[in-house]
């Protein structure tokens, strides 16, 4: 009897083990299919993430291409306006200065523009440049900035904040505050579209100040290291009036006379004339009549 019920008791824990494992094995396929589930739904958000990314990325690339176009096409009406101001002349000197002003203005908004338009279209480059190293990080690349970098940024705000407060400020009237913005601008961001802007108010708020001198050497500074720039024909305008002040009459009527032929059709050229006028000088040097020859 003790035998038997020792076989009986053997044989019932080998029915129950042969129950358990089909049912530990169920349990661990379905966390299995669970796991893949939500794995797949993952999977699923990153993609409608990157998809939503992806297209209001090229929503903001294309409006930035649209507002380029129309910074550019402003410039291109500013320079018509330039020729056809170029074209007419004027008594009233007064009249002239003031639209060469405004003009220029119209100048230093469309420069800013541009600066600004840059800026961001890098950002944005920028920005998804960072998202495709997320999702496909390069061997040996981490996130954080090395110390040797960050030693090498210049110790001055980003461009187009330092210039647009010298800008704020030279408006103001806050001449010395907006002249050390300016040289800073020119010193750090040298090789910049508005490094050339930079340079010339320098010279006009030396000019401002009685340092003639000084002026003239920053309106040479635009003219040798800028000259493709927009403020090349007002510097050199500048130039001659400063080289008049300082009595230097000959040098300053020769400054006055090559504006005109370099930027003819310029507003800077109209004032030129009109200040040769105010000299009783001509706005161009007469050929020399020839010798007699004598036989």
């Amino acid at each position: 009897m003790k035998r038997y019920g020792l076989s009986a008791l053997l044989g019932g824990l080998v029915l129950c083990a042969s129950l358990a494992q089909p049912a530990y094995a169920a349990d661990t396929k379905s966390q299995l299919i669970q796991i893949q589930t939500q794995l797949q739904i993952l999977q699923d958000n990153i993609s409608r993430m990157q998809q939503s990314f992806d297209e209001r990325m090229g929503v903001m690339k294309d409006m930035i291409t649209q507002q380029t176009d129309n910074v550019n096409k402003m410039g291109t009406l500013i320079q018509n306006l330039q020729k056809s101001l170029g074209t007419q002349t004027t008594d009233a000197a007064g009249k002239v200065d003031q639209i060469s002003g405004q003009v220029q203005a119209l100048h230093d908004s469309v420069d800013e523009l541009k600066a600004r338009l840059a800026k961001v279209s890098k950002q944005l480059d920028d920005m998804q440049a960072a998202q495709q190293n997320i999702q496909s990080p390069q061997p040996g690349q981490s996130g954080g900035s090395t110390p040797g970098n960050a030693a090498a940024a210049p110790q001055a705000p980003p461009p187009e904040q330092l210039y647009n407060d010298a800008l704020r400020d030279y408006n103001a009237g806050k001449n010395d505050l907006a002249g050390q913005e300016f040289a800073q601008y020119v010193q750090v961001y040298g090789n910049t579209d508005l490094a050339g802007n930079a340079q010339f108010y320098v010279g006009e708020i030396q000019y401002r100040q009685g340092n003639l001198a000084g002026a003239v050497q920053s309106y040479n500074k635009v003219l040798d290291q800028y000259p493709g720039g927009n403020k090349s024909a007002a510097a050199q305008l500048k130039k001659g009036y400063a080289l008049l002040d300082l009595g230097q009459k000959n040098e300053g009527i020769a400054e006055l006379r090559s504006l005109i032929g370099r930027y003819p059709k310029t507003p800077e050229a109209v004032q030129a004339k009109e200040r040769l006028s105010r000299l009783g000088v001509a706005a161009a040097t007469r050929p020399a009549r020839p010798s007699p020859s004598h036989h």
